[in-house]
């Protein structure tokens, strides 16, 4: 009676090598050939019947197979372990610093590197290495790119398959120079793997270094080839994903001033960061006529580059109704809100206007469902009070008063996004109030800087910084010192 072959488990061929830890039945001690040699089953010379050469039984059929299921359980546990640490990477550098370190365990190897390299020629084009300094990957990039297992990889119309050096030192078909940067930085094997998606194609290669003359098995080429293909289409969305966060940071950053006006009498100051999607958040800096100063923060509803266009719209027609009625902030939002009600009736904004006279020290100023701007100064920390309206677009007609201050020499204006409260994770009053203590604590050496006292908060407010990449949040932070 012959046993069943063993069963494919979840993904895993049955048909590769048994694991290290799994025991293979031994071979009978009589020839096939030798006509006087008994069944497998009958005593070989030297042991007892059904005995192996040294005497000891053979193990059953059944324990063959839960070895074998055993051995395929602890690969799954190890690849959904591997792959689920890969998922939780949200960036395209530490998905490819994770794929080094995973693959580096699973073929054995102790260094290597990882070239992306997309093929639609989009990009980002860069290179990863695991144990190499930043000297030695340039060393590798000395050698002519041909040679190189990446270099092939890459430059395969469709490169699917594996390249693997088990003796680069004494391999007479490798380049000279290879052999010559592999002796210098003491590696002496290395196994290639192409990084691919489907729909996608090719996206780069790893490669892994070994310290001496090796090769992976044929259950580790098994495993990482596992891995990598399902690395390959994690990072495929990952790189969607950055190159369109990168398209709405160029955009956003495109829309917004590049630098802030020079008004005498007053210093000015921003931080500015857009979330991973994009989004509507503004600020601007306008010089109006008779030495006056327009002042604008603001944000649209939703995320994406819809989002940011429409910010672009209406930061582009605050401006031009600044330069017409600016002394009026409420007339300003005003336009602003019909303007937003007849265009884009579906989307909503808040925004606050303030119309600056330094010579004067005065702002009057008009808000519309936004945050009140803080005054910090050496005699006060505090919100200014302005009236309570709603968003643009929220209403029929939208109408609030305007407030006026009058700041003391050197105190300094913050007007700000709700992202910064948001970045927190705090309720809304505690975010306030924390805000508040934060620049309550500005140090009175600070104080007559307006880039310091920004940092100051930011520090204070967002202690991952604005950069922060598990934040979504938009945030706008400008603050007007008046001398």
């Amino acid at each position: 009676m012959t046993t069943p072959p063993p069963p494919k488990v979840a993904g895993i061929d049955s048909a590769v090598p048994a694991p290290a830890h799994t025991v293979t039945p031994v071979a009978p001690a009589s020839s096939p050939a030798d006509p006087e040699a008994g069944s497998p089953g009958d005593e070989p010379a030297g042991g007892a019947p059904g005995s192996g050469l040294d005497g000891t039984p053979p193990p059953p059929a059944g324990t063959v197979l839960q070895d074998r299921l055993a051995g395929w359980v602890s690969d799954l546990t190890t690849l959904h372990e591997l792959t689920e640490r890969l998922t939780r990477r949200a960036t395209v550098e530490e998905a490819l610093h994770e794929v080094l370190r995973a693959g580096a365990a699973l073929v054995g190897a102790r260094r290597g590197l990882v070239v992306l390299e997309p093929a639609d020629g989009f990009g980002p084009d860069t290179t990863v290495g695991l144990g190499l300094a930043r000297a030695d990957i340039g060393h590798i990039e000395t050698v002519p790119r041909s040679s190189t297992s990446y270099g092939r990889l890459l430059d395969a119309p469709a490169a699917d398959h594996e390249i693997a050096h088990p003796d680069l030192l004494r391999d007479d078909a490798v380049d000279p120079r290879h052999r010559e940067v592999a002796a210098r930085l003491g590696y002496a094997a290395s196994y290639a793997l192409p990084l691919t998606a489907d729909g996608t194609g090719r996206l780069g290669a790893a490669v892994w270094l070994y310290d001496e003359p090796a090769e992976p098995t044929e259950r580790q080429r098994h495993l990482v080839g596992l891995y990598t293909r399902h690395a390959g289409e994690h990072l495929a969305r990952l790189l969607d994903l950055e190159r369109a966060r990168t398209a709405a940071s160029a955009l956003t950053a495109e829309l917004l001033p590049k630098r802030l006006a020079r008004v005498p009498g007053v210093q000015l100051a921003v931080r500015h960061h857009s979330g991973q999607r994009g989004g509507g958040d503004w600020f601007d800096a306008l010089p109006l006529p008779e030495g006056a100063l327009g002042l604008s923060v603001g944000s649209v509803t939703g995320s994406g580059p819809s989002s940011v266009a429409a910010m672009g719209r209406l930061r582009a027609s605050l401006r031009a109704y600044a330069v017409m009625e600016g002394e009026d902030p409420v007339a300003v939002l005003s336009d602003l809100e019909l303007l937003l009600r007849l265009t884009e009736p579906a989307r909503g904004a808040t925004a606050l206007f303030a119309y600056c006279e330094p010579a004067l020290r005065k702002v009057t100023l008009a808000g519309a469902g936004h945050c009140p701007p803080l005054i910090v100064g050496e005699r006060r920390t505090e919100y200014v009070e302005t009236s309570l309206s709603a968003p643009l677009g929220m209403l029929a007609c939208w109408e609030a008063p305007s407030v006026e201050l009058r700041p003391e020499p050197g105190e300094t204006v913050l007007l700000f996004t709700d992202g910064l409260l948001q970045r927190t994770g705090d309720p809304m009053d505690r975010a306030f109030a924390r805000l508040h203590s934060a620049a309550a604590g500005v140090p009175a050496r600070l104080r007559d800087d307006p880039e310091a006292i920004l940092d100051h908060v930011v520090r204070a407010m967002a202690p991952q910084g604005l950069e922060d990449p598990d934040s979504d949040e938009d945030v706008v932070l400008l603050a007007a010192r008046f001398r």
